[in-house]
């Protein structure tokens, strides 16, 4: 199969070179680890779909790539060394953005920080956030329809694509770029396509839908009693205002450990809460009450009320950066305190908060020395439910013998309660067992 592409494929999309694939082989969390005699790097659909042709001619399987940010290890090749990584990188380019219809068409490989930017200097932005924005690529946040911090507000990936390009299992190419707001011709395949995870077609290309740049933003940081008080305070706030665009919850020794894991990092409040809210409003004005005043009327009335306990909001962009900054450092902060499982699972809103509370308790009694907690995107009900093992653990013991264990009983758990195993991150690998 390579010999046959070898004649049709620049230099640079055929990667043999062991020391050049080893990279991609592994999870950026280091959870996984595979095997590959080659990596494919194409440049254009055309490529990905004679790439896919070949491959489907010798029956060799494909494991598509883009940033490697996967969370489930769903971009990362078999151990046997059976399939090559196909990867989507040097399809980067933006092909349009248009400004009138607030529309851009965004290859795979394009980095989802680059396309907000691009977006950016026309007066749009891109409003989908994660942790990873700087290395995520398009093709995977579209074929894992990624959430992140805006769904609140804008939903997920699948409510921000306009349209999609992609490479069937046989080489066809399927282009479904057209940004039709009607379209009755059948069954919808772009929506199929996305959060497939490449298990249907590759996408190679997106048409995303834009949203006018921010031109004020305010982020508050407040303490609070209980989960359920921060999802009254969310309905309350939501009932004055659709300005509010992120409301994150975390418990005080997820805060604990993000300060920690921090150089110099310092908690927002001075005094001591039992979980804490990361509140974002936006506008895309500077006309009326601008987003920083309007969280202050809001939470003020809010703690005049007794409906949190205190609130801070920033006066800077460099103090709001450091508000998020505590949360996007959240996983990697827990990461470092020892082994753990981490459950990306979406609740009921309604009942997320005695989730949270209930679902630690019962993993602490089943599993003693254990410490499980969860924090999350209150606004859409999606929790990242951690459970660490006892300190002195062996990692190598807790992933192969106690984590699926702990992972089937969160599973029992989130499915008792009404809810998904998988929220924003996909299947991958480390949850196919128990779809």
């Amino acid at each position: 199969m390579l010999e046959s592409l070898s004649s049709r494929l620049d230099a640079k999309a055929i990667v043999t070179d062991p020391a050049d694939i080893d990279p991609w082989l592994h999870d950026w969390r280091g959870r996984f680890h595979g095997a590959a005699p080659a990596m494919l790097a194409p440049t254009s659909t055309a490529e990905v779909a004679l790439i896919v042709a070949a491959a489907a001619e010798h029956r060799v399987p494909l494991v598509a790539q883009g940033g490697n940010t996967s969370m489930v290890g769903g971009a990362t090749a078999p151990t046997d060394g059976s399939a090559l990584i196909l990867s989507l990188r040097r399809l980067n380019r933006i092909r349009s953005l248009d400004t009138d219809a607030g529309l851009a068409i965004a290859e795979a490989g394009v980095i989802l920080a680059d396309l907000d930017g691009a977006a950016q200097g026309q007066g749009w932005r891109f409003p989908l956030t994660l942790g990873a924005r700087g290395t995520a690529t398009i093709g995977g946040l579209v074929s894992t329809n990624a959430g992140g911090t805006q769904v609140l507000k804008f939903g997920t990936m699948r409510g921000l694509v306009a349209g999609v390009e992609a490479v069937l299992a046989d080489g066809t190419i399927y282009d479904g770029l057209s940004a039709l707001k009607k379209d009755n011709r059948g069954y919808d395949l772009d929506q199929l396509f996305i959060g497939a995870e490449g298990t249907l077609a590759i996408v190679t290309a997106a048409t995303l839908r834009l949203a006018p740049a921010i031109a004020a933003r305010g982020t508050a940081w407040v303490g609070i009693g209980s989960p359920q008080a921060a999802l009254k305070l969310l309905r309350t706030m939501q009932a004055k205002t659709d300005a509010i665009e992120s409301f994150e919850i975390l418990p005080a020794e997820s805060l604990d450990a993000a300060i920690a894991h921090l150089p110099n990092a310092r908690s927002p409040l001075a005094g001591r809460h039992p979980w804490h809210l990361l509140i974002e409003a936006t506008s895309a004005t500077t006309e009326g009450e601008s987003p920083t005043a309007l969280l202050e009327r809001l939470l003020g009335k809010a703690l005049e009320d007794g409906a949190l306990e205190d609130a801070t909001i920033a006066t800077s962009e460099a103090q709001s950066e450091a508000f998020w900054l505590l949360r996007d450092s959240l996983s990697a902060a827990e990461r470092a305190l020892g082994p753990a499982t981490q459950h990306d699972i979406s609740i009921p809103v309604e009942t997320m908060p005695r989730f949270m509370i209930e679902a630690a308790a019962a993993c602490d009694a089943r599993f003693p020395g254990t410490h499980a907690s969860g924090f999350g995107h209150l606004g859409d009900g999606n929790v990242h439910f951690h459970v660490r093992a006892a300190p002195g653990t062996d990692p190598a013991r807790w992933y192969a013998e106690d984590a699926p264990v702990v992972t089937r009983f969160v599973g029992d758990l989130v499915v008792a309660a009404g809810g998904s195993i998988s929220a924003e991150h996909g299947i991958g690998q480390m949850k196919r067992d128990e779809l």
